[in-house]
């Protein structure tokens, strides 16, 4: 994503930006939505695609947005991904919390799967708790893990350190192991 997409996203009519940016950054999305499903049975009622095509009609639609560029995009589209998720999980009627979980790595356990939509719910909840004690740590969070994104783009994203960021996420993720397993 250059300077041309992000004019195209700020000076483009809705039809054009969909019709001329899609092509641009849909693998990108797609891989990150695969990421997010990568272990997950065929059983799955959302699929990677899906998730794609509904995150970029929210991203897209967006006319109040001035965008400044590839980071910004992929960061709210974390963000999109994630509400997209939730949403699905609070639609399956999900257990608040999952009281019966093992304990497990963060980074590899917690994969979206609507079959683990009570994991989704909780770590919607985990963020929006860490979101009222820290901010800069629930957007490393929501962009590292919904997002793909790498730490220098959420660094350059936030206008931090790179090492920041590290910290951030080490903290985060410790912070929110504890929040799922009691309440904080």
């Amino acid at each position: 994503m250059n300077e041309n997409i992000t004019q195209l996203l700020n000076n483009r009519t809705l039809d054009e930006r969909s019709d001329k940016i899609y092509p641009l950054v849909y693998e990108n999305l797609h891989l990150i939505s695969e990421k997010l499903f990568q272990r997950e049975s065929n059983k799955n009622t959302l699929q990677p695609t899906l998730l794609v095509n509904e995150a970029y009609l929210n991203l897209i639609d967006q006319d109040n947005i001035e965008w400044q560029g590839k980071t910004h995009f992929y960061a709210l589209g974390a963000r999109a991904i994630r509400r997209i998720l939730v949403d699905h999980a609070r639609s399956k009627n999900t257990v608040k919390r999952g009281g019966d979980w093992n304990k497990v790595d963060f980074e590899n356990a917690i994969i979206f799967n609507p079959e683990k939509s009570d994991m989704t719910l909780a770590l919607d909840e985990a963020i929006e708790h860490l979101k009222q004690k820290h901010e800069r740590q629930a957007e490393v969070v929501e962009m590292k893990f919904f997002g793909g994104m790498k730490m220098q783009e959420i660094a350059d994203e936030l206008g931090v350190s790179i090492k920041t960021v590290e910290v951030d996420w080490t903290v985060a993720k410790q912070w929110i192991r504890i929040f799922l397993t009691k309440e904080v």
